[in-house]
């Protein structure tokens, strides 16, 4: 996904197949077409039609990934409320009736979601001339369902900017933060007087109220170029990169209490 501050265009793509520059056939949606977001096979067609270059991209590694998930039983996965055990077997599985378990009380998110299980990258820039511009992209979590798109390419959750305010980007559990629009939420709280760290420490703590397991980052930084994130649930630490001038420097963030 990739989105102007100043014009609010937006591009994306999910479910993207073989096609590695995902992010460039997002801004080629933006440019190209009037649509904002191109999901699965077709979006895959389209790239080729914009001449990007269909390959295969499996690799040794993330094919041994997949064998040892399979020969584990496919564990974790994200399969609930359906037989067989889904904890205990790959299935195919069949739907429980909705009379074996309270509809209400499945609020719990992925634990098995973690900064191992999955590769998103969000960015937020500001150019010489004050404008501001965002984007992602990510591989998707780890043994998902087939189909499934998560909070990356959905403005508002994966990324959001405002050219009079400023952008925010977030990581994490993309099946539950999409449900709150995390980084969209970030921006207005900045619209609304907050600072960068206080605006993502907000949007986290909604999230929270919710699911109060859940793992996941959102930075944050305002048009003037402050910064500042929020997060819980990570093994130690969130972290952050932040360069001005050709500087990097890494800002870690502890988790909420």
């Amino acid at each position: 996904m990739i989105m102007d501050g100043v014009t609010h265009d937006v591009g994306s793509v999910g479910c993207l197949k073989r096609i590695k520059s995902a992010i460039s056939v997002a801004r080629a949606v933006m440019e190209y077409t009037k649509h904002t977001l191109l999901v699965g096979e077709d979006a895959t067609q389209f790239a080729i039609q914009m001449g990007f270059k269909e390959e295969n991209l499996t690799t040794p590694h993330s094919r041994k990934m997949h064998a040892d998930w399979l020969a584990n039983n496919c564990q974790p996965n994200f399969w609930q409320n359906v037989f067989p055990n889904n904890t205990a077997s790959c299935g195919p599985y069949k739907p429980l009736p909705p009379t074996w378990f309270n509809e209400r009380a499945q609020r719990t998110p992925n634990q098995h979601v973690s900064d191992k299980s999955h590769d998103t990258i969000g960015m937020v820039a500001i150019d010489q001339s004050g404008n501001v511009a965002c984007g992602t992209s990510t591989n998707g979590a780890n043994n998902k369902i087939k189909g499934r798109v998560g909070d990356s390419p959905i403005a508002g959750a994966g990324a959001y900017v405002d050219n009079d305010v400023g952008g925010a980007a977030a990581t994490g559990d993309g099946d539950v933060m999409m449900r709150f629009l995390p980084s969209f939420q970030a921006v207005q709280n900045m619209q609304a007087g907050m600072t960068p760290k206080q605006a993502a420490e907000d949007a986290i703590r909604r999230v929270l109220r919710f699911y109060p397991t859940f793992s996941g980052g959102i930075v944050a930084v305002n048009k003037n170029g402050q910064h500042g994130g929020a997060a819980h649930g990570w093994a130690s630490f969130f972290s952050y990169s932040v360069i001005v001038n050709n500087t990097l420097s890494v800002i870690k963030v502890p988790n909420l209490s």
